[in-house]
Order: structure tokens, then sequence, then C-alpha cells
């Protein structure tokens, strides 16, 4: 028996910022950051609209007309920068849906979260029989954490917010395939953030409040390293993902948001047209919900029909590449509210 994806939810929230503010608020010209940095708009939370809350709001879309005793396991694969700094939000969840026969934990592996935690899911409940339904889900709200007077940080302006969710199910529908995952400890510090841990306590008071946002200590000795290896292990972990799960080539990539130059660098080396993903320069980066939100677009835009061969491409800070193959045989989505530059 095969693990399939049977359904898939965004939350969106309704706000956000454009070009033209991230241009006043960083002093970056606006038509560099639509051009180059493929920011248009990207979406923003408001104060109450925590992750666990945008979370809970992308289950509840997926969950309806669904028994909420059937859900067997929670995985939380959204933000480390959630409600509460040592919090286990995956258990908040369930709490708030009901799930009151299912367990819980969190699931961190920064951008790739959601990769990963494909693949851990699938392994487990081919290990666990008792695991019939297992539900991944995760808010992120990262765009509080860009300094727009940092120059150093300018590749985290893409930073937005939102939640997504997945519902994994014993099925040959939609059958989860292979994964591929590369880390590279060379980079785990180059982007921190320097105040809240134990090296530099909130209560100790021994810092700036720029030391609050995401920092990037090197800056030059970060660029070298990563120019010589980011897209070459992008391209490394989809190839790898897509070569052990369909003979057929890859008829679609769900690619997470960054500069358009890189975007397109990694479908050039795959020999993929601009169709065959979806550039998301109207919603920014959300981490982990990049793949699903891309999924969803490739629906709604008629990019999918059955048959085809998916591949959920992702990168994490830290620094983590990770790409899983889906057969994609019918749709997961059922609302669509989230559209925002049909094509």
């Amino acid at each position: 028996m095969s693990i399939g994806l049977s359904k898939a939810a965004i939350w969106l929230p309704e706000g956000y910022e454009d070009a033209a503010y991230i241009s006043t608020q960083s002093g970056v010209p606006e038509d560099v950051l639509n051009q180059k940095m493929g920011i248009v708009r990207k979406c923003r939370a408001q104060p109450q609209d925590h992750p666990s809350v945008m979370a809970v709001r992308a289950a509840q879309s997926l969950l309806e007309e669904m028994d909420p005793l059937s859900i067997d396991l929670v995985i939380w694969t959204g933000s480390e920068y959630k409600d509460y700094p040592v919090w286990t939000a995956a258990i908040y969840v369930q709490e708030q849906l009901g799930l009151r026969n299912a367990w819980a934990f969190d699931l961190a592996v920064r951008c790739s979260s959601n990769v990963v935690g494909l693949k851990v899911a699938r392994s487990m409940m081919l290990s666990d029989k008792t695991l019939k339904r297992v539900l991944l889900v995760g808010g992120h709200r990262t765009g509080d954490l860009v300094n727009y007077k940092d120059p150093k940080t300018r590749f985290l302006y893409n930073l937005s917010d939102g939640a997504s969710a997945m519902l994994l199910e014993r099925s040959e529908v939609n059958p989860i395939l292979e994964s591929a995952v590369i880390t590279d400890g060379s980079f785990s510090e180059d982007v921190i953030i320097p105040a809240g841990g134990t090296r530099n306590r909130v209560r100790d008071g021994s810092f700036e409040e720029s030391d609050t946002y995401l920092c990037v200590p090197d800056m030059e000795g970060m660029r070298a390293r990563l120019a010589d290896r980011s897209i070459e292990n992008f391209v490394k972990v989809i190839r790898s993902a897509a070569k052990n799960s369909m003979k057929r080539p890859i008829d679609y990539l769900a690619l997470l948001h960054l500069k358009r130059s890189a975007h397109d660098a990694i479908l050039g080396a795959l020999s993929l047209s601009t169709n065959q993903s979806s550039y998301m320069d109207h919603y920014g980066h959300f981490g982990a919900p990049d793949q699903v939100l891309s999924l969803g677009l490739a629906e709604t835009r008629g990019l999918l029909t059955p048959g085809h061969h998916v591949v959920m491409a992702s990168a994490g800070i830290g620094y983590a590449w990770s790409a899983i193959s889906i057969r994609w045989d019918r749709p997961v989505f059922s609302n669509y509210n989230w559209e925002v530059n049909p094509q």
C-alpha cells in the first residue's frame, strides 16, 4: 500500500507589503525588488494572526466534513518562530482541532520542513500500521524577522506569512514517492537571530533591537560558499528524487520562492519551461508552505493532468536542500480564494 496526499490547504492573511513599501523602508529601488528579487508584493499577517492560529485555519478548511477522531498523528512543519519560544505547537493545533485520538510533535528543518515532513510521515506510516491518517500543518510569521535597514539581509526581504496543511492517507492515489536531502553544516551559523537563545539571553539585556531580527554575521563568506553549492545541490536533490521515483521526466516543479535568476537557473539546469513551475512574486517566501502554495497554483492554473510527475523542492537555512516526488492523480485543493495573480 502506498501513502498518498489526499488533501492540501493554504491559508493566507489579507495584509501585504508591496515593493513600493519595501523600497521606502530599505532604500532598494522598486524595479530591483520587482525584477531581480521577485517581490511585487508579499503576504503579511495581522498582530493576532499567530503561527498556530494560521495553521489551525489552514487545517480547518482541509478537515471539513471529516471525523476529527480519524486523525492519528499531527506533525508541525511550521516555523520555529512561533507563539512562544519553547513550545510544542503541534499539540496546541491538535487540541484546537479536536484531534483527540492523535498524538503530535514538532519537526523543524527551516524552509525544508514540509518536504522533510512528507518524507518522515511516509516512512512512519509505512513502518507503523496504526497510522492511517497523518496531518502535516504549520504557520509562518517570519516576515516579522526581516530588518529592512540591514543591507546584509536583502536576500531575506521576501520572507512572508501564511500557513499550509497536508493530509496523508493510505492510498494509491497521489502517492508520495522517493526523496533526497543534503545538509551542509558549514552554513549552520550564517543566518541567526543573535538574541533570545542561551548564548545571548533576553533577560540579560545585553543586546540591541537589531539583534532580534535575522542577521548574517559573515555575508561575504556565506555568499562565496553558497555560490558554489546552492544551485548544484538544488539540482542534485531534485534529480535524485525524480530519478528514483518515476520513469517519466518531471512535469511540474513546486519550488520555493527565491530571486528570479536562481529560479530560472534551476529550471534551466533541469530543462524545464516556465510553465512547469510557478513564480510566486505576488506572495513572497513563506518558508515551508511555498511548495504547497505552488502546487495549488498549478492546480488552479491548469498546469497538471493525471499521471504527472511532480517534484516539491526547497532549501532551508542551515543549510538543507530537499526534494520529494509525487505522482499527481487528482486535485487535492478545494479552496482557491488565495489566488491573487491569475495567469
